[in-house]
C-alpha cells in the first residue's frame, strides 16, 4: 500500500517537475530573445549603417535560442514521461 502511494506521488511530482522545467526554459528563452532584440535596436539607433548585418545576426541568434528552448521542453517532458 505504501509503495503504491509513493509511486502515485512520484508520478505527480515528475509531472510537476516537467511543467516547472518547461516553464523555466520558456521564460529563459523569452528573456534571452528580449535582451537580444533590445540590444539590437539600441545598436541600430547608434549605428544605422550596420542595421542589415545586425538584424541577420539577431534573427539567427533568436532562432538558436528558440531551438534550445524547444529541446529543453522536449527533454523535460521525456524525463517525466
Amino acid at each position: 500500500m505504501l509503495a503504491s502511494i509513493l509511486l502515485e506521488m512520484t508520478g505527480s511530482i515528475g509531472t510537476l517537475g516537467a511543467g516547472l522545467g518547461a516553464g523555466l526554459a520558456v521564460i529563459g528563452a523569452g528573456l534571452g530573445i528580449g535582451r537580444i532584440g533590445g540590444s539590437a535596436v539600441e545598436s541600430m539607433a547608434r549605428q544605422p549603417e550596420i542595421a542589415g548585418r545586425l538584424q541577420t545576426a539577431m534573427l539567427i541568434s533568436a532562432a538558436f535560442i528558440e531551438g534550445v528552448a524547444l529541446f529543453a521542453v522536449a527533454v523535460s517532458f521525456l524525463i517525466a514521461g
